[in-house]
């Protein structure tokens, strides 16, 4: 009755795994958007549909606060080690609409690449575990592990969800090594498994002064500008030499020894790689760190965007009454994001002029993640890179935070294995953002071989694989 090879029966069936990839993109689930909650449910009821279609024992969508938390498990192999794997259905805004050459929930494929929000970041990454758990479950009717998918609806607004998520499910989540696939590779023959992500801590600015917009004609010179207050209170946050220059803000940072920055140059990519990866020939930041080291070990400050005053055609003679700005800051071991949240709130109160007022809102903050590399798991995921790919995977770090992950390494403490199946050129949170669909291909193979590997690991435990995920999680 099962006679084809898992590998063979994904080869066999990758067209019609396109166009189920295509039918996942057209969901606008964008979890940024109150309009799109109804987007958000719809594309939860189809995952959690397609995972019982593919054969998956219990499926579950699970309400929180915010965005569902779609759930799944195989669990028939009780002498078998568990994986978790974990990915994210919601979306990044597709705006600015105009610069897309085709609709973003559209789906549509090019050549090499399907295109559409999210076709990278994540829903192509995660589909390819999919594709491999049907791959194996319609070959042979069973999976080589254990086996809990997670799949949530707000890793792009920060996961405020997650975290409680797991800290009340913990029992029912026990589990060997978690795979996550939200990551990018050098390039399209080059994989990649990532080791460390930063941390982070987004936070909302605000400076207001008058009770309502002046004429600057008649007030001009006698009331303070909050707009201007503004560009002051962030010019004061960078030094001229790149350093941010919040005081205490570097105390805790770890220092990274010349051993691991050699094995980093030797993996990561070049000064001249992430400046033709940005469109520039023109770099910034940090003296004595090279641009890659900047990015992944060294934290960062990113002024996202500034509003205030009038932002139409032509001359508006004003003084605004207030003026917004949003901060993000990247946090590196052993930064905490809570303390670094009160030196900012301090420092910005230092610089807040007296005839101005100052309000500061945190949005995200997410704890920097640092993974031994030579894992026995993390080896294996390694080893099934090799196969799949036909390349050795580098170890690199990333200069980006995945709060889910953060909160899987803090409540679960249980190994992670971040396989990146994006490419730099993808286009993630930008118009035109498109999945290489031989990555794809190579990714379900990878997934394939990865849980046959791990089926030969040692157990963490010799207990039964833990069920006792609850029927609902209480928001």
């Amino acid at each position: 009755m099962f006679s084809t090879h898992p590998l063979a029966y994904a080869w066999a069936n990758r067209a019609r795994f396109v166009s189920e990839l295509q039918e996942f993109v057209t969901f606008p689930s964008v979890s940024a958007r109150r309009e799109n909650a109804g987007d958000i449910g719809r594309c939860a009821e189809w995952l959690a549909s397609h995972l019982r279609e593919i054969g998956m024992q219990r499926v579950m969508v699970v309400p929180t606060r915010g965005h569902p938390i779609v759930y799944a498990d195989w669990l028939g192999a009780p002498d078998r080690p568990t994986i978790i794997i974990y990915g994210h259905y919601d979306v990044q805004p597709a705006d600015p609409l105009d610069q897309w050459q085709s609709p973003p929930f559209a789906g549509v494929v090019r050549g090499n690449h399907l295109y559409g929000r999210g076709a990278s970041d994540d829903k192509g990454q995660m589909f390819a575990h999919l594709k491999a758990l049907e791959s194996c479950l319609r070959t042979s009717g069973r999976l080589p592990v254990n086996v809990k998918c997670l799949f949530e609806g707000e890793e792009e607004i920060g996961s405020p969800s997650f975290a409680p998520f797991l800290e009340q499910q913990r029992a029912g989540l026990e589990a060997d090594v978690i795979v996550v696939s939200d990551s990018a590779m050098p390039s399209a023959d080059r994989p990649a498994i990532t080791y460390a992500m930063r941390g982070a801590l987004s936070l909302e600015l605000e400076v207001t002064g008058p009770e309502s917009d002046l004429h600057d004609g008649v007030f001009g010179g006698i009331v303070n500008n909050p707009l201007k207050g503004l560009c002051d209170i962030v010019s004061g946050l960078h030094a001229k030499t790149g350093r941010i220059a919040i005081p205490g803000f570097y105390d805790r940072v770890y220092k990274v020894s010349q051993k691991e920055r050699g094995f980093m140059a030797s993996q990561g990519p070049t000064n001249a790689e992430l400046m033709k990866n940005a469109h520039t020939n023109m770099c910034w930041g940090e003296r004595g760190f090279t641009l890659y080291e900047r990015t992944t070990i060294r934290p960062s400050l990113t002024v996202s965007g500034i509003a205030g005053g009038h932002q139409g055609a032509g001359p508006k003679s004003i003084i605004p009454s207030r003026a917004l700005a949003k901060l993000n800051f990247r946090l590196v071991p052993d930064q905490d994001p809570a303390e670094i949240d009160a030196l900012v709130r301090s420092h910005i109160a230092r610089l807040t002029p007296f005839t101005l007022q100052s309000r500061t809102k945190t949005y995200v903050t997410a704890r920097p993640v640092l993974i031994d590399r030579h894992h026995r798991f993390i080896r294996a995921a390694a080893a099934a890179c090799q196969k799949a790919f036909r390349a050795a995977p580098v170890f690199v770090r990333s200069g980006g935070t995945n709060p889910a992950v953060a909160a899987f390494q803090h409540t679960l403490n249980i190994p992670i294995a971040l396989i990146g199946f994006g490419l730099p050129d993808d286009q993630i949170h930008a118009p035109n953002e498109r999945f290489h669909l031989p990555n794809l291909y190579k990714g379900i193979a990878t997934s394939i071989l990865l849980m046959h590997a791990v089926a030969h690991e040692p157990r963490r435990s010799l207990g039964p694989p833990a069920s006792a995920l609850t029927q609902r999680h209480e928001p």
